[in-house]
């Protein structure tokens, strides 16, 4: 594994189809939102582009209740799981922040800086 990535969890610690709050770990992220889709993981910064506020309803809580769409608790705008981009709300056209990552051995690993 390269020098500059860290484990952030493994696959079978986020709900199949679901998601999972991270922290504030060292790094410039306020914290992290890792989502699932069976063995593919999307990692962002659990913050809203339009002002920045966390996007749990309450702590863990980030999808739709049909499980398509991430949700901002603030206003709640939309977001696809697959690439971060907000498809309705006030920040329509803009998108979550993603963080790098790679799966091995079902352990995700997220850049250092995350």
């Amino acid at each position: 594994m390269p020098a500059d990535m860290r484990i952030l969890c493994r696959i079978a610690d986020i709900p199949e189809n679901g998601a999972k709050g991270f922290p504030r770990m060292d790094g410039p992220f306020t914290g992290l939102i890792a989502v699932r889709e069976g063995d593919q993981v999307y990692v962002y910064e659990n913050a809203c582009p339009h002002i920045g506020t966390p996007l749990d309803w309450t702590p863990g809580h980030f999808m739709s209740a049909d499980g398509r769409y991430i949700i901002c608790a603030t206003h709640g705008a939309e977001f696809t799981i697959a690439t971060g981009t907000c498809i309705s709300g006030p920040c329509r056209g803009d998108r979550l922040t993603p963080v790098n990552v790679v799966i091995r051995d079902g352990v995700i690993y997220i850049s250092r800086g995350a």
